[in-house]
């Protein structure tokens, strides 16, 4: 049976075998002894999206105290869900993602800490995921920008919508009613100054 460790762009955190291509974290919520997650969806403001591979090291999936793994579909899932590049494992992404960042949003000489604090204030809403009103027509947003609709995620690529789910993206066949951004509006704003998240093969 699937752990419960699998995250949707709307950061809701499910038992799913697909296990995606990327991992991350948002700090200790998980019991070792059980491998089951606690009450709690976060325990750092800090919410990162790392490599599933680094310098050979396996680490037993919910097997410690040290942070609990989560997967994600891939980085525009990650990205939507809060997340960002990690700086220890992914540094020269992460050092890419924080430069479009500061374009985006108009500001210089930022550590991880500042940009954590505008994400934790955008992806939350009374400890439930923020939507936020879309800024400009669907077609018009960057390519790895999330939207919802209903009870379906959606990914952006080349103007055009597809279907998120776990086991990859299939194209829109009829168009979708009102939209909400998933993807927090200051990383929309990276996305827009040329932040190109790494996106699961079934997007292309």
């Amino acid at each position: 049976m699937p752990l419960q460790n699998r995250v949707t762009p709307l950061g809701d955190i499910v038992a799913d075998p697909h296990r995606g291509l990327f991992t991350g974290n948002r700090g200790i919520i998980h019991d070792p002894a059980t491998k089951t997650l606690l009450k709690k969806r976060w325990s750092n403001p800090a919410w990162l999206a790392c490599v599933c591979e680094f310098r050979g090291r396996r680490r037993e999936v919910m097997g410690g105290r040290s942070w609990t793994e989560l997967f994600f579909l891939d980085e525009a899932t990650a990205l939507a869900a809060g997340h960002r590049p990690c700086f220890y494992c992914r540094r020269d992404d992460a050092n890419r993602f924080r430069s479009c960042w500061e374009k985006g949003n108009r500001v210089a000489g930022l550590r991880a800490k500042d940009i954590d604090a505008v994400l934790h204030r955008e992806r939350l809403d009374r400890g439930r995921k923020r939507l936020h009103p879309l800024p400009m027509p669907l077609e018009k947003l960057p390519d790895g920008a999330m939207v919802q609709a209903g009870e379906g995620s959606y990914l952006i690529v080349d103007g055009k919508l597809l279907h998120w789910s776990f086991a990859g993206y299939c194209k829109m066949e009829a168009p979708i009613g009102d939209a909400m951004l998933i993807t927090p509006p200051s990383v929309l704003r990276a996305l827009a100054s040329g932040f190109q998240p790494a996106l699961h093969p079934s997007a292309r």
